[in-house]
């Protein structure tokens, strides 16, 4: 089986071309997992398979490294988008592609004939606590309080087509993100599960985050997880509506426009390399 291993600000993923291989569909969870082993197998942050689709040009079914289904992935969606026109399965530089049956609109920026920036309306954000879900008494979950492991934490929650948790701190060095995050992501107010960003603001227009991914743990980056932190630092009153999001494999550019209420996330798409395994 070909695959692509992809990055965007070092959220890596194994690339499958969904059009030409073919894994069942009860094999995928243990496929995933295999690949995306750091020793064993490939390595990645998970499995994106690159599908045809009957809503959008083309389907990113995506799983994380655990073999779980996740809803969306905005670094993951950036590399579909360098994949597919990298490869010559399109040559528009305005594509739509549908993730989990909801479909997104991006914008290829090209150099020497290949895919350098992707910039990507991410829709509107999900506030209302019971659609992100969240457990809490109000409509919103806003500067909400929460008591992980003994410690109390304030977190804004919005999702970004999957649920996040956004908490705010002045000591990211200090910061045990392998000992907290999986308290927060398996935290029974969340059903779903979450994903959790650790912010610093550093000025009205940057941030720096940290984030705990379900099902995979610590990541460079998360894409709807730099969204999601632009919208909570907007309702918090922490930053403007456009914001670099500063993580750990680079940076990604953030507006939350007022007029449409639509999100929209601009960042680098990247191949690692290529290569075959067999099953």
């Amino acid at each position: 089986m070909n695959f692509t291993k992809m990055q965007g600000c070092g959220n890596d993923y194994v690339y499958i071309n969904g059009f030409t291989e073919k894994v069942p569909l009860e094999k995928k969870p243990d496929f995933v997992r295999r690949m995306s082993d750091r020793h064993f197998g490939i390595g990645g942050d998970g499995v994106i398979f690159v599908n045809p689709s009957s809503l959008a040009d083309f389907e990113m079914e995506m799983y994380n490294a655990d073999g779980t289904r996740a809803e969306m992935c905005g670094n993951g969606i950036r590399c579909v988008a360098k994949f597919v026109y990298d490869k010559g399965l399109t040559d528009k530089t305005e594509i739509t592609v549908e993730s989990f049956g909801q479909v997104k609109y991006l914008r290829l920026f090209t150099e020497n004939g290949r895919v350098k920036q992707v910039r990507v309306d991410m829709g509107e954000p999900v506030l209302r606590a019971e659609e992100i879900p969240v457990v809490c008494d109000g409509e919103q979950a806003v500067a909400e309080a929460i008591e992980v492991e003994g410690r109390s934490y304030e977190m804004t929650c919005v999702s970004m087509g999957n649920p996040h948790a956004v908490v705010y701190m002045e000591d990211m060095a200090g910061l045990e993100i392998e000992k907290t995050g999986p308290f927060f992501e398996n935290h029974p107010r969340f059903p779903r599960r979450v994903n959790t960003e650790f912010v610093k603001v550093l000025d009205r227009n940057t941030v720096e985050m940290r984030v705990w991914e379900r099902g995979s743990g610590e990541t460079l980056a998360c894409g709807t997880g730099c969204c999601a932190v632009a919208v909570a630092c907007v309702l918090n009153g922490l930053t403007e509506r456009q914001v670099t999001v500063k993580v750990l494999g680079g940076k990604l550019e953030i507006e939350w426009d007022e007029k449409n209420n639509r999100v929209y996330m601009t960042g680098p798409a990247e191949t690692v390399f290529e290569g075959c395994v067999e099953d």
